[in-house]
This record gives C-alpha cells, structure tokens and sequence, in this order.
C-alpha cells in the first residue's frame, strides 16, 4: 500500500465531487494530530447481502455480511464487552467505511487503564494467511511514550479459538457467499500503568500483500478499586435445557467480601445474543433459599441485558454486604428460550432452575420455585465486591477445578488458600479466583472454540490467558499449574515448557507477578505411562529451575508424592482415581503455599 498524501478534508472533497471510494481510500492522509478512529476510516468491510459489491474488506472483494453481523447482536454503534474492554462496532451503514488500515495513523484515545483493547482483523490478498504483525506506539499525556507489538490474525485463516465474532458466511462481490467461517478478534497491547493516554500510534503498513484492519479502539480500566471474590471460566458450550422463561439460580462462594458488589455475565463461544430479563443476588440459607429478601441488579440501569454473540455485560455497583467464605445466590431470568449456552461444566457444586414457563422467579426469597437442578455453572463468570487489595488467579486443569473433591463443600485448593489469606494479617488477604478447567491443556486446544459440542476441556491455557487471567478483576498474582493433560495426551516437554515460558511472559508484560507450579504425579491412572512420567519429570525440572521465567515456585509435586516412590501419589492424598488429589491432597497443596510468594 503506498503512502497517503492528501488532507482528510481534501479527501471529503473529493468524495463528493465523484471520486470513486476505493481510490479515495487509497490516497487518504495520515495527520499529525490524534484523531477520532472513525474519522480515519479508510475501507469498507460489512456489506448488505443484497449488495455484496459495495464493500472490499480484503482486497479481493469479499466482505463480512450486515445479516450475519445482525444475527450475532453485532449491531451498529452496539458497545461490546470484550476480555473487560468496551469496544463500540462502528455506527456505520453496509457499504460505509467503517475500520482503517493500519499505516501510521495517530488515534486518539484517553483514559488510564492497564491496556488498550481493540477490535482487529488481518487480512491478505491471496489465499487465507497468518498473523499480521507490526509496532507501533502508545504517547502518555505527560509526554511519554511507551511501545507495542499488535498481532491481528487472518479473518479467515486465523484460530477460532480466540476469535470475538465468528460469522458463518463470507459476502463475495460476485458468484455468492462462501460457507465459511469470517473472524473478528478482541486483542490487548499493554500500558504504563497509572499514566493517562493521549493517543495510540498505529503500525506501519504491512506492505502489499496484507492488511492490518482496526473497527474499534479502548483502555481498559484497571478496576483497582475492586477485588475479585469469586469466578470460573467458560469451558465450552453445550446444549441446555432448553429454558424457556425459566429462572438460574446459582450458587456460588466468595474468597473476599465487600459492602457492595457487581456481577459478570458472559455469553462466550455463542454465535447469537441472549437476553438475561432481570437477576439478583443473595447470600444463600439452604438450598434454593436465601437469606432474606434478593436484591436486584441492574445493567447501566436497566433490569436486564442483552449479551451479543461472544461478549459479556457487567452489573452496575449494587450496596449489599458480601461476607466472604459464604454462599451467595445469583439468579438470572431468560425471558426467551435458550438452547445452548456457555458454561462450566465442573461446578462441584448444586445449583438451581426454576421449571419451565415459570417466569422471573428472581425475586424469590423462598427456593420453592426452584424444582430444578443444575451442576454446571451457565453464563455466570464473576462476583466482584468493592475495596480489597485486588486478586490472585488459579490458573489450571481439573486439579485446580476441584474434580474428585467432596461436592458442595469448597473443599478446592484455591478455597483452602483462601481461608488461609484471610485467617492471617502478614500480607495482603487477597480474593482467591479459580480459573482451573477440568481435561484444559497448554498448548493446544480441548474445545475448539466456536459451535455446540459436549466437549467442555475448554481452548488451551495459551488462548483463553487473555480473558481468564489478564482481564480479571484487579489481579496482581497468577499461580500457573498446569501440563499433566498435556504430557498425557502427545505433547512434548518441550512443547509444554515453551508454552508455560509463553504464559508467563504474557503475564509480565502485564505487570502481573507470575508463580509457576510443578506437576503432581499420576502413576496409577489408565493412561499416565512411564514416559508420560518421563515427561512431567522434563517439565517439573525446567519449574524448579526456570531461570527467571517465574518470579516463584510451588513444589506441588513434593507435597502430594509417595516418598517411596515419587511417581505416584502418597495414598493418604489420593482421592482414589491416582490423579486427583482427594480433599486431603488439596489442602496439603493449599496449606505448602508460601503466602509471601503471592505478593508482588
């Protein structure tokens, strides 16, 4: 692409004169002062089906489909929650500019966060391509700058796995749609924190074979003051009910408490909107039952939401005492049938639906309403309260998950860590989230990240680090215990190593202090083989090693191995299945920790 040369003013000019709009866009200038992103729009990547020739997303007339857009909740001017960023798709009609190709532009931008998010795509001219990469720089209202690396993968070449929106159909300009998937993706570049922005320096033109395409622009808040109490992560989307204004109520504990507090709703992996009519939240008696009245929650003051294909929406600030070690209640009514949804699939936990046709029943303080039972966690990712000194992040596989640990009792290690932060006054009592995904690898996906499948392992520990640990709420510390499904199911040591050294150096660039765990033995169950153990051994040497990749170690391994012979687990911590640790294994794991380590 060559370099832009005229006035932005003088391109308007032209465009009224007649000028056709591809040439115009061709030859529209990069100011010197940081614009609004929208007044830098150079191409046209969404079409109406009826008129697919009106837009050239790619170069080589194919276009993303308005239809399409609509039916995800991709509306125009629509703002979207995205990895805790808010990115507003463009107010723009099929056939209008609405993103620009990267070439130097200077966006304007404001606010003090802990990243920028935006809204990419890459795209190339022949056939489907790789990443399109390229620097650029963040300018600070003091006068500083600060650089960055922006990665946009290929709209229809790139991973499902880590995509905002997938669309089902490619608009080309003549011989019809293409059945294939079209991909936008939600990507962060990191800040100097505490620093106001004034403006974001696009990369430099990736030169002619491919395009590096930006509809959206964000800070993203730092949330310090809040604290992270409760979450889990969305492992994979299956089919539901199906609930037809039916109510959820679910149960969940808190690490941290707080006198207000907000929740956070996701509708990941989806390929439509859904629409939550009103929820609450409760701290729970028994059962279905809560103590006293529910409060209501609301959505930027409304009852209820609407969550596009792949976003998350989060409640507004609501003053109710969140004690913490306690259940909670948070109901949340679907007014119109759901099918599929986002869930988690290893609650080991008891949770609540209301039958069907029953209505709002959100407002119930008696659990009568309540028939139901569930044992996953749909669409429900957080509980956040107000004040705290932030959270700490579990970040692992079935372990970390609670599989094999006693139902309805808390009993993960991430909880024991949790009472343990609270019962002591040395360093800060940090919220506790538990991000583990029972069958989650590191390297390599599970779930594949788009579409309905029982398959809920999740995408890999590389692909979901941005929304599972990076966007959570105000963390500092991530506990990263992770590789045994890995080295259990083909992959290399070294395959896992680079990948725990790609975790961690994701994290750093963040600013987040980064403790890595050795993997536990499992001589015993069916498929964890001498090489397999041959491999954990190549992995636990490197994190006890690690020369600088983790600011500090856990030695889980040590805690929970039979001395006698370390590739099993001591029988005493087995829960039986010689994996998983039972309930005592969990707590000996929590109660090794070394408070210290967690602090930044």
């Amino acid at each position: 692409m060559r370099r832009r040369l005229w006035t932005v003013p003088l391109l308007i000019l032209l465009t009224l004169a007649g000028a056709p709009a591809v040439a115009v866009a061709e030859d529209r200038t990069t100011t010197t002062e940081p614009l609004p992103l929208e007044r830098l729009f150079d191409n046209r990547a969404v079409s109406d089906d009826a008129s697919p020739g009106d837009a050239d997303f790619d170069g080589a007339g194919n276009s993303l489909s308005a239809q399409d857009l609509h039916n995800a909740g991709w509306e125009p001017g629509r703002l979207l929650g995205l990895d805790s960023a808010a990115l507003r798709w463009p107010h723009t009609k099929p056939g209008s500019p609405d993103n620009v190709r990267a070439d130097g532009q200077q966006v304007r931008l404001s606010g003090e966060g802990n990243a920028v998010s935006l809204l990419v795509a890459g795209t190339s001219r022949g056939a489907p391509g790789g990443d399109v990469t390229g620097s650029g720089t963040i300018r600070y209202a003091d006068g500083s700058t600060s650089a960055y690396t922006l990665s946009a993968p290929d709209w229809r070449g790139g991973p499902l796995a880590t995509k905002g929106v997938a669309l089902p159909r490619i608009n080309t300009r003549s011989g019809g749609p293409l059945t294939e998937k079209a991909k936008l993706y939600a990507v962060t570049v990191p800040v100097r924190e505490g620093r106001s922005i004034r403006s974001l320096t696009l990369p430099r033109d990736a030169g002619p074979a491919s395009d590096l395409h930006v509809f959206a622009a964000s800070v993203r808040r730092q949330e310090s003051s809040w604290t992270g109490s409760w979450t889990t992560s969305s492992a994979g989307y299956t089919t539901v009910g199906p609930w037809t204004n039916q109510t959820l109520r679910l149960v969940v504990h808190t690490s941290a408490g707080g006198s207000h507090t907000r929740i956070r709703l996701a509708n990941t992996f989806a390929s439509g909107p859904v629409e939550i009519g009103h929820a609450s939240v409760v701290v729970q008696r028994e059962g279905a039952t809560g103590r006293g009245r529910p409060v209501r929650l609301q959505f930027g003051g409304r009852d209820g939401v609407v969550m596009p294909a792949g976003t998350s929406a989060v409640s507004d600030s609501v003053g109710f005492q969140v004690p913490a070690d306690t259940n909670l209640l948070v109901s949340v009514h679907l007014p119109k049938p759901v099918e599929a949804a986002p869930v988690h699939s290893e609650a080991i936990q008891r949770s609540y639906v209301s039958a069907g046709g029953s209505g709002d029943r959100t407002g119930d303080q008696e659990g009568a309403a309540f028939t139901g039972s569930l044992n996953v966690w749909p669409f429900l990712t957080g509980v956040d309260v107000r004040g705290g000194p932030g959270s700490v992040v579990a970040f692992g596989d079935s372990i970390t998950d609670g599989v094999r640990s006693t139902p309805d009792a808390n009993r993960r290690w991430p909880d024991v860590l949790a009472r343990r932060l609270r019962a002591q006054q040395e360093v800060p009592r940090y919220g506790v989230l538990n991000q583990g995904i029972s069958a989650n690898r590191v390297v390599s996906d599970r779930y594949p990240g788009d579409g309905v499948s029982d398959d809920t392992g999740g995408v890999s520990a590389l692909h979901r680090l941005e929304r599972d640990v990076l966007a959570q709420t105000n963390a500092h510390t991530v506990v990263v215990f992770e590789g045994i499904n890995d080295v259990r199911w083909g992959a290399t040591s070294e395959e896992v190593i680079a990948g725990l050294k790609e975790v961690a150096r994701r994290a750093h660039e963040r600013g987040l202090r980064v403790v890595g765990a050795t993997l536990t033995p499992c001589e015993g169950y069916k498929d964890c083989f001498p090489e397999v153990d041959a491999k954990r051994s190549a992995v636990n040497a490197f994190v006890r090693e690690n020369k600088g990749t983790f600011d500090a170690v856990l030695d889980f391994d040590a805690v929970v191995r039979d001395p006698a012979r370390p590739q099993r687990m001591l029988p005493a911590y087995d829960s039986g299945d010689h994996l998983h640790p039972g309930d005592a294994g969990l707590k000996a794991m929590a109660d090794s920790v070394e408070l210290k380590k967690l602090v930044p």
